[in-house]
């Protein structure tokens, strides 16, 4: 979910990095080989809250945010959206951690390096790391951690991330050929995690921010099985652990004492609640009872008018989609699948339904995402009546029409925004071309439960980059991907993929994910609507709010200025 100002998956390959101290700032530092010359980059944004001088701070450093919906999991393992990610990112670390900008930090891990041309990674851990129940976090929780992702009884959604990384065996493992503990991830020493991967991969490091690889306590999940994330059991080591949990109501995480940097939290306590609706969440904030919420579409204009710079917009690499289900009929013929992509107006929803920002999207991912200049497929350039002409004739083609109208229905979980799309989607199929949709709406939980289950024609989905690269987008479209929804699986695409993460070369990878993306768009397993933006309403109080390009808040990295 990033845009790194160092934009290694895009152009180079890491050879080596160091950390270096400089006075009290940490600083990563990279040497990059392009072939003709070594090039530093040093990284100095802080790790934690900067509070400006002068700024007084309010005596209560309480934080409310506006979650969204209930979280499913706060099993970082059975976790696979922003709505369980926003709290995971404060009540766990793992090796690396991003600042506001972007930028890659150190988190558990001190320093690190790399052999036999990148790969062997070497991490060492900062000492004296704690969990939150005070005992000893080794890297032997880590190795725990990974094994139990990847292990398919686990049956994590992001368990081919670690396919996906490279790390040796994983593939075989999660196809179970081998068993976790053959995983290419091993602890020599208690400070020490080896990763060994089965070819080099460029953006390894950027992937290791991703909050489905954070160490887990082995002993506590001994104890409690599935209760371990319940109040009174939960342990993590982020700068938060669990307080409270009244399913549907709130969530409330306070300030670790034993997390490694907590002399420089500053908020103590911090409130996520599940407010489906955007429109209560932004009368609540109007009343004073949530900090930071997002804001729907239709108030955009009037609360940009009335509220200002409260309205707090940023860019975002993800991507608003609607899945198919490639594996039911009418979804598996190619041509229904095309004439929907071709009959929507696009420019209508990002410009008018939406209004904030957004982009309209022929492709799965940004054009610009790895640094990468993408181009999107010949017919987003089609004028609009030569795109429904093309949409009307495959409909015919296969067997739909007046006489015989497409019908199906369109799933989305419950949220007014959502309900607006799919609510000028179907009508722009209706009218452009005849096709009825039904709209269903579930709530988060339910609707992941159906996507899991493949017991619907058509559902709302959405991906947010985890690293600012290409393979971040379309991974999730490898046959196999934990995350492949649509069940798309095409060879060809797979191969070139593969091709892609082989390769070193920034130029050959932007033309093979060229290829990727064309395939996408003839086979359109997906329908990719439009770019997101981040867009929400902050308190002019909240300090230190800076989402960056993946959207990435970290509570720790606020404070709140007296008011």
């Amino acid at each position: 979910m990033p845009l790194f100002a160092l934009c290694m998956a895009s152009f180079a390959v890491l050879m080596s990095s160091t950390l270096v101290m400089e006075g009290n700032d940490m600083k990563i530092k990279y040497n990059l080989f392009f072939g003709f010359g070594v090039f530093m980059f040093s990284l100095g944004a802080p790790l934690a809250a900067e509070v400006p001088p002068g700024v007084s701070l309010a005596a209560a450093q309480t934080l409310t945010r506006n979650n969204g919906s209930e979280p499913a999991s706060l099993d970082p393992h059975r976790s696979e959206s922003d709505v369980e990610f926003n709290i995971l990112r404060d009540f766990f670390e793992g090796l690396l951690t991003l600042d506001g900008e972007g930028h890659l930090r150190p988190g558990l891990a001190a320093r690190w390096q790399h052999s036999e041309a990148g790969r062997v990674w070497t991490f060492s851990l900062r000492p004296d790391l704690r969990w939150s129940n005070g005992e000893a976090l080794t890297a032997q929780d880590l190795v725990f951690s990974w094994r139990r992702l990847i292990d398919p009884a686990t049956a994590s959604p992001y368990a081919t991330f670690l396919v996906n990384m490279g790390i040796k065996n994983a593939a075989a493992i999660q196809e179970g050929a081998l068993p976790p503990s053959a995983l290419g991830v091993a602890a020599p020493d208690a400070r020490t995690l080896r990763v060994t991967l089965d070819q080099p991969l460029s953006t390894f490091l950027p992937m290791m921010v991703h909050p489905t690889l954070v160490p887990l306590n082995p002993r506590v999940l001994a104890r409690y099985g599935d209760k371990w994330t319940q109040p009174g059991h939960f342990v993590g080591n982020g700068a938060y652990t669990l307080k409270q949990w009244v399913i549907n109501e709130r969530l409330v995480g306070e300030r670790n004492p034993h997390y490694w940097d907590d002399a420089h939290t500053v908020i103590h306590q911090v409130v996520y609640l599940p407010i489906v609706s955007e429109t209560a969440g932004v009368n609540r904030y109007r009343a004073g009872e949530l900090d930071m919420t997002p804001l729907p579409s239709a108030l955009f204009a009037s609360l940009k008018q009335s509220l200002g710079e409260q309205v707090q917009i940023f860019p975002k690499l993800g991507t608003y989609y609607y899945h198919f289900n490639t594996r039911r009929a009418p979804f598996d013929d190619v041509r229904v699948r095309q004439a929907l992509n071709l009959g929507l107006d696009k420019e209508i929803i990002a410009q008018k339904v939406l209004g904030q920002g957004q982009r309209p999207a022929w492709l799965f991912g940004s054009d610009d995402i790895g640094g990468m200049a993408l181009r999107a497929p010949d017919y987003a350039r089609w004028p609009r009546e030569t795109r429904l002409a093309r949409a009307k004739a495959l409909l015919a083609e296969a067997g739909f029409g007046p006489g015989n109208p497409l019908r199906f229905t369109l799933l989305y979980n419950t949220s007014e925004g959502h309900q607006r799309i799919a609510i000028a989607a179907a009508s722009m199929w209706k009218k452009n071309l005849g096709v009825e949709a039904t709209l269903n709406n579930q709530e988060w939980k339910s609707m992941l439960d159906t996507m899991r289950s493949g017991h619907f024609d058509v559902v709302r989905n959405a991906w947010v980059a985890d690293y600012d690269d290409p393979a971040a987008m379309l991974n999730t479209f490898r046959s196999g991907d934990s995350n492949n929804t649509p069940q798309y699986s095409n060879p060809r695409f797979d191969a070139v993929l593969a091709q892609a993460s082989a390769s070193q070369d920034p130029a050959a990878r932007q033309r093979l994910f060229q290829q990727a993306e064309a395939l996408l768009a003839e086979d359109v397993p997906t329908i990719p609507l439009y770019h997101y933006v981040s867009v929400r309403l902050v308190k002019p109080y909240v300090g230190g709010y800076q989402p960056g390009n993946m959207d990435y808040l970290y509570s720790k990295d606020m404070y709140i200025r007296a008011h």
